[in-house]
């Protein structure tokens, strides 16, 4: 078949695939510049489109799937994995054709997000930052989970699962990669750079609290997020926002952030 298991001796070549679209592979990059191709060390099977040294394409198949790339032949592996799957998600092009395929045998998705526009900044905002943003310590873990959970349920209609969710955001914090503002024991404002590579830190899990909402301070804080990130962790901060999400679009623009890309998610 056109489509094979990578290994550990396809890892050059993936990472120079990745490299092509380093904003919008970030995910994928992550997770193989840590963890190397290895099925055993990353929790699930790469698969790559195209002979060696010439990739053309690459899918990620674990509890979630992440396509990088179109190949036709991605749908034919994938056709009996739809029992362990969360969602598809990734670059709109590559996602969209691989659920054309997948969608009459999987049935349907739960939610679909055709059109969610990749944005990236590379400078300060042009918004004074919020001074009371800092990152959050370990032992405030008990105040930022409740929020989180509150935007993870609000953004994807489903609470999380809790045992799973906790630890992620435990792991968050230990990497110093969450912010918030906690004022008087309430978490104002949460967001976290979930991702991190070489080119980008990716913006995930952006929150106020609803009783702070349309008084204007999402944009400072979000300013000091990516502050502390350029200066830190990657020379640009990225995310992906609903398309109709009319008012973090605003928040995002007025911070500096210009569209690069597209990327689609379809949740099961």
């Amino acid at each position: 078949m056109p489509v094979r298991l990578l290994g550990e001796s396809d890892r050059a070549d993936v990472l120079s695939l990745l490299a092509r679209s380093p904003i919008a592979s970030a995910q994928l990059a992550e997770r193989i510049e840590a963890y190397g191709v290895s099925a055993w060390r990353t929790g699930g099977q790469l698969l790559g489109h195209g002979p060696r040294s010439h990739l053309e394409a690459v899918c990620w198949r674990g509890a979630n799937v992440i396509p990088i790339g179109v190949s036709t032949h991605f749908a034919e592996v994938l056709a009996a994995d739809r029992r362990g799957v969360g969602s598809i998600a990734g670059p709109a092009e590559a996602v969209l054709d691989l659920w054309r395929r997948l969608g009459p045998g999987w049935g349907p998705a739960r939610l679909t997000r055709p059109d969610q526009p990749l944005l990236v900044t590379g400078g300060p905002a042009a918004v004074v930052p919020e001074p009371r943003v800092r990152l959050v310590r370990r032992r405030e873990l008990s105040l930022l989970y409740p929020a989180s959970v509150a935007m993870y349920t609000e953004e994807l209609g489903v609470p999380p699962i809790e045992a799973e969710y906790q630890k992620r955001v435990a792991s968050l914090i230990r990497a110093r990669r969450a912010y918030a503002w906690i004022e008087g024991g309430q978490v104002l404002f949460k967001a976290e750079l979930a991702v991190v590579t070489r080119h980008t830190a990716q913006l995930q899990g952006v929150w106020v609290a609803p009783e702070h909402r349309g008084r204007g301070i999402g944009s400072a804080c979000l300013a000091a997020v990516v502050e502390d990130g350029l200066r830190r962790l990657a020379p640009t901060v990225s995310l992906y926002v609903n398309d109709f999400n009319s008012t973090a679009r605003r928040v995002y623009a007025k911070c500096g952030f210009r569209q690069v890309g597209t990327f689609a998610t379809i949740l099961f």
